[in-house]
Parts: structure tokens; C-alpha cells; sequence
């Protein structure tokens, strides 16, 4: 007995301050059943918590404010989402933190079937349930919107490593001319070549 409670008071020290947050991932849950109107706007702040509380999220900071806008029709549902907004991502020059400005519209249609499946753009979500979680939708669509390469504008990245990366370039050159000098045993091979 004494073994359980001293368990379940560990339990609630260290476990439930640590993921506060798992809550709050109900906030980006829709309940289709449960729309009455043709058309429904949902707008969510997402802040440091929302990046946190995904599992396998690979940004940890941003503030970005998305608007989605749902349409009910026959048989199935239209979202239209707008995301706008920064996020704090490495860059790819100098390692250093840089902010990215986000802004992206998506689409995706939502059905209603037997089990949860998603195809491309369309998702089938389980008729007897109904609900819909639109957290990890808005962050695969900011992942989406950041562009391949970035990189800080001209003269902000980090100086030390800008002049670290020059003198690691000029060496990389040197060695390449070193190699573009012909050996001469290859020299009458080329000769034939021509």
C-alpha cells in the first residue's frame, strides 16, 4: 500500500509537469458531427507549446496564426487553411538560428467512412466518431512551406563561421587545382582521345 502511494506521488511530481501541454492538443479537434453551418471558421495562435506537445516535431519555436475554414456539403467537408506567420529554424550556412517567414494555403477534403485513412489531399475520418485532429494537418503544411535552402540575408550570418567557412572554401580550391594538373602517364591517353 505505502509502495502504490509513494508511486503514484512520484507519478504526479515528475510526469504531469512535464507534459502540461498534452491537453491542450484538444483545441485543434473538430467535431464534424457537430457543425451546424454551412461554413465554419476556426482560428488558432500557435506559439513554443504547440511545437512541443507534437510528437517527432522537428521545429521547436514559431508564431504563426492559422485560419481554417471549413465548408460542409453533401458527403463530404472542404478546409481551406491559411497559415501566416515565423518560425526559428537553423541556418543552413552558419548553424546559427535564423527566423522564416511562413505564409501558405492549403486544402483538404475530410469524408466521413468505416476507418481513418488519408489518400493525397483526402482524408476519411471514422463516421461513428466523427472528430477530426487538425494539429498534425497545420504542422506537415508549415513543414511544407518552409523552402529547401535557407539561409540568413547577406552579412547576418555568423561572422566567425562565415570566415571559418571562406578559409575551408579556399583550401577546397587549392586542392582542386592540384588535381586538375594531368598526370603524365594520362597525358598520352588524351592524345588518342582527340
Amino acid at each position: 500500500m505505502q509502495k502504490n502511494l509513494i508511486f503514484y506521488f512520484l507519478f504526479a511530481i515528475f510526469f504531469v509537469p512535464l507534459h502540461p501541454e498534452m491537453c491542450s492538443q484538444e483545441t485543434y479537434t473538430i467535431d464534424l458531427k457537430g457543425l451546424t453551418e454551412d461554413v465554419t471558421v476556426r482560428d488558432f495562435d500557435l506559439d513554443d507549446e504547440f511545437f512541443r506537445a507534437l510528437d517527432g516535431s522537428q521545429l521547436e519555436h514559431g508564431a504563426l496564426h492559422v485560419s481554417v475554414s471549413i465548408r460542409k456539403t453533401t458527403g463530404f467537408f472542404d478546409l481551406q487553411f491559411h497559415t501566416v506567420g515565423s518560425v526559428t529554424i537553423s541556418c543552413d550556412r552558419c548553424l546559427d538560428d535564423m527566423e522564416q517567414p511562413i505564409e501558405t494555403d492549403n486544402h483538404l477534403v475530410v469524408k466521413f467512412g468505416d476507418t481513418y485513412s488519408e489518400d493525397d489531399d483526402t482524408v476519411t475520418v471514422d463516421e461513428n466518431e466523427g472528430m477530426l485532429d487538425l494539429s498534425w494537418f497545420i504542422y506537415e503544411f508549415i513543414m511544407l512551406a518552409i523552402p529547401i535552402k535557407h539561409v540568413h540575408a547577406p552579412g547576418k550570418c555568423n561572422s566567425a563561421m562565415t570566415q571559418k567557412l571562406e578559409e575551408l572554401s579556399g583550401a577546397v580550391r587549392s586542392g582542386e587545382e592540384e588535381a586538375e594538373a594531368i598526370d603524365p602517364r594520362w597525358e598520352a591517353l588524351l592524345k588518342l582521345k582527340k
